[in-house]
């Protein structure tokens, strides 16, 4: 995938990058962005950063997506109820047991069709078949792996899913600082990018020294900056 342009904006590349990593690192609104910037010198409002993020951050979640390692086979699926334009609807989303985000999935039920899209697409994209495969008491799954013929082992249980529905907590951080998502699309969009991001950026440092966090902060930085180059 070719590097990203930035051809026709005001503000150079590396400012554009900062803003779109502050929004999709921390959880901060598009003003906190915008006074972060303002306390460097920089004159932004959070609409120009607003547009920066919807256009620049897909480019870099697909190419964040591109040079990640092939995922566990052993999946983890769930789904969470959010509040969109009034309408209750569900976010699917399946992590493997390292935690990694394969895929998160904005839909308006939780039934069969709708966990059948979530597999098919998880398939398509990952390219192979899961060994073992963890979900909720939700008999929608159970339902669409027969539909599809899936050989994996599922299991089910009250805390054996644990892994997928902390893997929630920071989409339910992000969606009470937006004071709720304002559409099934821009929730979809917003997901999307964020778990690119998360994948990349999270070093879970409660789980290793301050020596190797350091070495998984340099490579999650050089991991962005290598997603956000600019077209030369």
């Amino acid at each position: 995938m070719p590097p990203i342009s930035y051809a026709r904006h005001r503000f150079p590349p590396v400012v554009i990058q900062h803003a779109v990593w502050l929004y999709v690192r921390f959880t901060l609104s598009y003003r906190d962005v915008e006074d972060l910037l303002a306390e460097r010198g920089l004159d932004i409002s959070y609409e120009t950063v607003r547009r920066w993020v919807l256009k620049f951050g897909p480019a870099v979640a697909r190419r964040l997506r591109q040079c990640r390692p092939k995922p566990s086979p052993r999946w983890h699926l769930d789904d969470m109820a959010v509040r969109i334009a009034g309408e209750q609807m569900y976010l699917w989303r399946a992590v493997d047991d390292g935690g990694e985000v394969l895929d998160v999935l904005v839909q308006r039920r939780r039934d069969k069709a709708a966990a059948l899209k979530l597999m098919r697409k998880l398939l398509r994209k990952q390219g192979f078949a899961p060994a073992v495969v963890t979900t909720g008491k939700l008999r929608s799954y159970g339902a669409a792996f027969a539909e599809i013929g899936l050989t994996a082992c599922h299991e089910q249980g009250l805390r054996t899913n644990n892994r997928a529905e902390v893997s929630h907590q920071p989409v339910r951080r992000r969606e009470r600082k937006m004071q709720r998502f304002k559409s099934p699309g821009s929730a979809q969009r917003f997901v999307s990018v964020h778990a690119a991001a998360y994948n990349a950026l999270n070093v879970q440092r409660h789980l290793i020294s301050r020596r190797t966090l350091r070495a998984f902060r340099v490579e999650a930085t050089a991991q962005w900056r290598a997603a956000a180059a600019a077209a030369a």
